[in-house]
C-alpha cells in the first residue's frame, strides 16, 4: 500500500507533465499487449518435423490469420506454376506478413525516443519554477523550490522508466519478426522441395510411359 502511495505523490509533485507521461504509457501498453497476443495466436510456426507433407491438412488447424497459413494458402492451388512464380508469389506474401506482424512498433519507437525528452521538457520546467522562487535578497522560498526540484528530478525518472519498458519490448518484438520470417522461410523452402520433388517424380513417370509406349 505504502508502495502504491508512493507512486501517486510521485505523480503529484511531477505536475502536469505526468498527463502526456501517462498517455505515452498507456499507448505503449496498449501496443505491447496487442503485440504479445498476436505473436502467440498467430505466429506460432509448427517444426517442420511436424509438416509431414501434407501441407493442406496443417494449414487447416491453423487459425485463418496465421502467418504460415497466410503464407501458403494462396500457393498450396498453384502447383502447376513454374517454380519461380511460386517463389516470387512467396516472398511477396511474406513481406505483407512482415508487415502486419510489425503493425505499431514504429510508435514504440517513437515513445523511445519521446517519453525522455517529455520528462527533460519536466524538468526544465521544474528548475524553472526552482529558479523563479529564488529572489534578489536570497531563497525566498525554500519548500517551493525542493517542490521545483523534486518535480524535475520526477519527471525524468518517468520519462526514462518508460523509455526503457519500451525500449525493451521494442528489441523483443523486432528479434521476434526476425525470427518469424526466418521460420516462414525454411517452412516454405521445405515445401517447395517438396513440389520439385513431385515435380521430377511426374516427369520421370511420363518420360517412362513415353518409352513404354513408343516400344510398343
Amino acid at each position: 500500500m505504502q508502495d502504491w502511495l508512493g507512486i501517486v505523490e510521485a505523480a503529484r509533485v511531477a505536475g502536469w507533465i505526468v498527463y502526456p507521461l501517462t498517455l505515452l504509457a498507456l499507448i505503449a501498453l496498449f501496443i505491447i499487449l496487442d503485440r504479445l497476443y498476436v505473436f502467440w495466436r498467430f505466429a506460432q510456426v509448427p517444426g517442420i518435423a511436424s509438416y509431414g507433407g501434407d501441407v493442406s491438412a496443417l494449414l487447416a488447424t491453423l487459425p485463418p490469420q496465421h502467418a504460415l497459413r497466410r503464407l501458403l494458402t494462396p500457393l498450396v492451388g498453384q502447383f502447376a506454376k513454374p517454380v519461380w512464380w511460386i517463389e516470387e508469389r512467396a516472398s511477396a506474401v511474406a513481406l505483407d506478413v512482415q508487415r502486419d506482424m510489425s503493425r505499431g512498433l514504429w510508435v514504440l519507437e517513437t515513445i523511445v525516443t519521446a517519453a525522455p525528452l517529455v520528462g527533460l521538457l519536466g524538468t526544465i520546467v521544474g528548475m524553472m519554477h526552482a529558479f523563479r522562487l529564488i529572489g534578489g535578497n536570497g531563497l525566498v522560498n525554500p519548500t517551493g523550490v525542493t517542490g521545483g526540484v523534486a518535480q524535475a528530478l520526477v519527471a525524468t525518472a518517468l520519462g526514462l522508466v518508460i523509455a526503457l519498458v519500451a525500449l525493451f519490448a521494442f528489441n523483443y518484438f523486432a528479434r521476434r519478426i526476425d525470427r518469424l520470417v526466418e521460420e516462414l522461410e525454411a517452412f516454405a523452402s521445405a515445401w517447395l522441395a517438396d513440389v520439385r520433388l513431385a515435380r521430377e517424380r511426374t516427369s520421370v513417370r511420363d518420360g517412362a510411359a513415353g518409352t513404354v509406349g513408343t516400344a510398343t
